[in-house]
């Protein structure tokens, strides 16, 4: 898997200050910045501000607000200065996501909270080439950043937008910023980050999709997994993701998520949906454990959380799980997480249905 890091954040800053240097001697604080309220030297400045906020906020494993403090140019600081400061700001950024230890999360307002390391070099790279973007329009100069990095950023923070032939192009329309044919024009719009929900010894950890293709193919997930993990049915729930995001109807919350154990950070299984609740509030919930974790707990701790989460929601109002009849331990799975023998399903009556309601 093409994990991002903070070379990528090293490169997106690297092609915004060779697409600005030469309007250097321009008075940005004259030129809007493309369809921005904001002027070109105000958008430069909002960029090295939100560089060194995420770093800071990683690094400081900030977890209610930002890091309490303002950066400040020095008084007389020109374009040349100002794009030193980008460069600087990107550079701690970078350093701060290669150093960040694995699950290591810190605060960001939208949508759930926090980001991981992969997260804030997402939206530092998304920051980057969309206003870089949006100056070099103001200033009239030519700016088109690497594929792989508006790739990354799409398949990162992007979740919930359908890919489209060109990753450049989708990332400018999914944030307001061009057409797509076939598409209509984006007037609002959000990035997500990934879903964490944290349990007595497990965080279930939402997998993006560029996570979710990379289980789906055979690999790791750029997860710790024992012996014998992934087991085959993660890989099988990584896959469905993968298609639900290539048709465009992934909702990201109501995706797999992987059982990240606290005591080694080892990813010993996976838990997620089958799809977004129905029209009913019906959602249905699917699990699975390598099997060294098997026997201990984890899948009902991991069971009880989710449909928690699930049931707390306005849209849901009933979890269901469909257990194969002669699969004992998955009953008890159930049983103790506090879902009721509801019916039969599928041929012939080969699973039970279970459910729980709010």
């Amino acid at each position: 898997m093409r994990a991002i890091s903070g070379d990528d954040v090293n490169r997106a800053v690297a092609g915004c200050l060779a697409a600005l240097r030469p309007a250097v001697d321009r008075d940005w604080t004259e030129v809007g910045a493309g369809g921005l309220e904001w002027d070109c030297h105000a958008t430069a400045v909002h960029v090295a501000d939100d560089l060194v906020a995420y770093a800071a906020n990683l690094a400081g494993r900030a977890q209610d607000a930002y890091v309490p403090f303002e950066q400040r140019l020095d008084e007389g600081t020109g374009n040349a200065g100002l794009l030193q400061v980008i460069e600087a700001t990107g550079a701690l950024l970078a350093a701060a996501v290669d150093t960040a230890p694995p699950g290591v999360r810190g605060f960001h307002n939208y949508p759930f909270g926090s980001a991981d390391r992969h997260g804030f070099a997402a939206m530092g790279i998304a920051e980057v080439l969309l206003h870089t973007h949006d100056m070099a329009e103001g200033l009239g100069l030519a700016y088109k950043p690497a594929e792989e990095l508006a790739e990354s950023v799409l398949s990162w923070l992007f979740p919930h937008v359908q890919p489209g032939p060109e990753a450049w192009p989708t990332l400018l329309w999914a944030t307001g910023r061009g057409e797509l044919p076939g598409r209509a024009p984006v007037t609002e719009w959000r990035w997500r980050n990934n879903l964490v929900i944290p349990a007595e010894r497990l965080t279930l950890t939402g997998l993006r999709p560029a996570v979710a293709r990379d289980l789906r193919l055979g690999g790791d997930g750029g997860l710790d997994w024992p012996a014998g993990g992934p087991y085959d049915g993660t890989r099988e729930a990584a896959g469905l993701l993968v298609k639900a995001y290539e048709a465009g109807v992934h909702r990201p919350e109501f995706g797999v998520f992987a059982l990240v154990r606290h005591a080694d950070g080892r990813a010993i299984g996976g838990i997620g949906f089958h799809g977004a609740p129905d029209e009913d509030g019906r959602v249905e919930i699917g699990y699975d454990l390598v099997p060294d974790a098997r026997g201990q707990g984890y899948a009902t701790e991991a069971l009880r959380a989710l449909a928690a989460w699930a049931l707390a929601r306005e849209d849901v109002t009933s979890v269901f799980a469909t257990v194969e009849r002669d699969n004992a331990p998955s009953h008890a799975v159930v049983t103790r997480a506090g879902f009721r023998l509801v019916s039969e399903a599928g041929d012939g009556g080969a699973e039970l249905a279970y459910e729980l309601r709010g």
